[in-house]
C-alpha cells in the first residue's frame, strides 16, 4: 500500500468522529507511528503492505514495546484495537484483502518467554528503531577502520556476511565488488532496495549455515557477541571455516560488555547490560573478546591476526564518538525498556541513567574496545 492511500484511509477512519474519540484515535495511531520511526501514513502503509502473516508479527512486536514501557492493559488493548479497525476498514475498502488478528495477552507473553528461552538470545529486543541504531554502528566502525573489512581480499566471487542485521555493509561490498555475489545470513530481513548483486537468506547460525563446504571467498561476521552464547562460539567458528573455501578469508569483529573511563550511571547501566548477558548464557565477562583469535587457530586457520581498536563515546572523540555515543543511549534505551517490563528497573531511573551517562562520556572520555581478527582456509 502506498503512503498515500494510507493518509487517505487515516482521513476517512478520522472523519465525523466526537472530540474525545478523535483525540484517543489520532493518540494511538501516532503512538503507531512514533514505535515505527515513521510518519502515520508510512507506518499504517507498511503494516498493511505486509500481509497477514509478517502484520501481525509487527504487531506483536508493538505490544511487546507497550507492555515493556509499563501502559496500562486497557491502553494497550485500545491501541491495539485501533490498528485492527483500521486494517478493518482498509479491507472493507478492497485496499487490502486480509484481516488484522491482534494479539492476545497470552501471546505477547509466551513470544518474550521465547525469545527470552529459546535458541535466538539476542541481547537487543527486536524494534524498528534498531535499524538506525545499526547502521549508526556501521559507519562508526567503518570511519575508525578507514575501511569496511581489513582481510586481504582481492576480487572476491562470493562473500559472506553472517549476522547482517541491516544489510548496509554488505550493500557497500556489493558496490566495492559488483561482480561479486554477496550473501547476507539473518534471523531478520535486510532493508529494501538492495543491489543487485545482493541476496538475502533467512536462518539462525545456531542451527547451522544452509550452504555447501567452501563456497565463499570471503566470510565476515561483526558484533555478534550480543547473540551467540559463549559455550557455542568454537562450534560457530569451526561453521564459518567449512563455507569458507580453501584460500579463503574469514574475518570476525567483536566487543567487550563494558567501557573504560566511566562513571557511575555508565557503569550502572554497564552491569545491568552483563548482568542480562549472563541470564542469557552471552559473554559478560569478555571471554570470547580475549580469545577470539584463538578460536581461529584452534579451528585450523592460519595467517591469523588481531587487531585491537580503542573506540571514543561522546562527542569528544569527533566523529566516531558522535556515532557511537548515539549508538550507545539507543542501544542503553532498548534493554531499558527489556528491564522495565519485568520490573527490573523503572523507566524514570533508565532514562536519568542514560542522560547522566551521556555526559559522563563526554567528562571522562569514555572509550570501547573491539577487536578485529583475520585468517584463511589453509589450501
Amino acid at each position: 500500500m502506498l503512503p498515500a492511500a494510507a493518509r487517505d484511509l487515516i482521513a476517512f477512519f478520522l472523519a465525523n468522529r466526537g472530540d474525545r474519540t478523535l483525540l484517543a484515535y489520532s493518540v494511538d495511531i501516532d503512538e503507531f507511528a512514533r514505535f515505527a520511526g515513521r510518519g502515520a501514513d508510512e507506518a499504517i502503509a507498511d503494516l498493511l503492505g505486509r500481509g497477514p502473516g509478517a502484520g501481525r508479527l509487527l504487531v506483536v512486536d508493538y505490544a511487546i514495546h507497550l507492555r515493556r514501557r509499563g501502559l496500562a492493559g486497557s491502553t494497550i488493548s485500545r491501541r491495539l484495537a485501533t490498528l485492527r479497525a483500521l486494517a478493518r476498514m482498509a479491507h472493507d475498502r478492497g485496499l487490502v484483502a486480509w484481516q488484522l488478528r491482534i494479539p492476545t495477552d497470552e501471546d505477547v507473553t509466551r513470544t518474550i518467554e521465547e525469545r527470552l528461552d529459546g535458541e535466538t538470545r539476542y541481547l537487543f529486543p527486536r524494534h524498528p528503531g534498531e535499524i538506525d541504531r545499526l547502521d549508526v554502528q556501521h559507519y562508526a566502525l567503518r570511519e575508525a577502520l578507514d575501511a569496511n573489512y581489513v582481510a586481504p581480499i582481492e576480487r572476491p566471487r562470493r562473500v559472506l556476511d553472517v549476522g547482517s542485521g541491516t544489510g548496509q555493509w554488505a550493500f557497500e561490498l556489493c558496490r566495492s565488488f559488483p561482480e561479486a555475489m554477496v550473501v547476507g545470513f539473518d534471523l531478520v530481513g535486510s532493508k529494501p532496495d538492495p543491489p543487485p548483486g545482493y541476496r538475502w537468506v533467512r536462518g539462525n547460525l545456531l542451527r547451522g549455515l544452509p550452504f555447501a563446504d567452501g563456497q565463499f571467498d570471503f566470510v565476515h561476521q561483526r558484533l555478534l557477541v550480543s547473540g551467540i552464547p559463549v559455550a557455542s562460539w568454537r562450534a560457530v567458528v569451526a561453521e564459518l571455516l567449512r563455507v569458507t573455501r580453501p584460500g579463503g578469508w574469514m574475518e570476525l569483529v567483536e566487543g567487550r560488555l563494558w567501557l573504560e573511563r566511566t562513571g557511575p550511571a555508565t557503569e550502572r547501566l554497564g552491569e545491568l547490560a552483563r548482568g542480562m548477558a549472563a541470564r542469557l548464557g552471552l559473554d559478560a565477562g569478555g571471554e570470547v573478546y580475549e580469545s577470539l583469535d584463538r578460536y581461529l587457530r584452534d579451528a585450523g586457520l592460519t595467517d591469523v591476526t588481531r587487531r585491537e581498536i580503542a573506540l571514543p563515546i561522546g562527542d569528544w572523540g569527533g566523529r566516531v564518538g558522535s556515532l557511537l555515543g548515539s549508538d550507545m543511549r539507543a542501544g542503553y534505551a532498548r534493554l531499558c525498556e527489556v528491564l522495565q517490563a519485568s520490573t527490573a528497573i523503572s523507566a524514570e531511573e533508565s532514562h536519568a541513567l542514560i542522560q547522566r551517562a551521556r555526559a559522563e562520556c563526554e567528562e571522562r572520555q569514555t572509550i570501547a574496545h573491539v577487536v578485529v581478527v583475520v585468517g584463511s582456509r589453509p589450501r
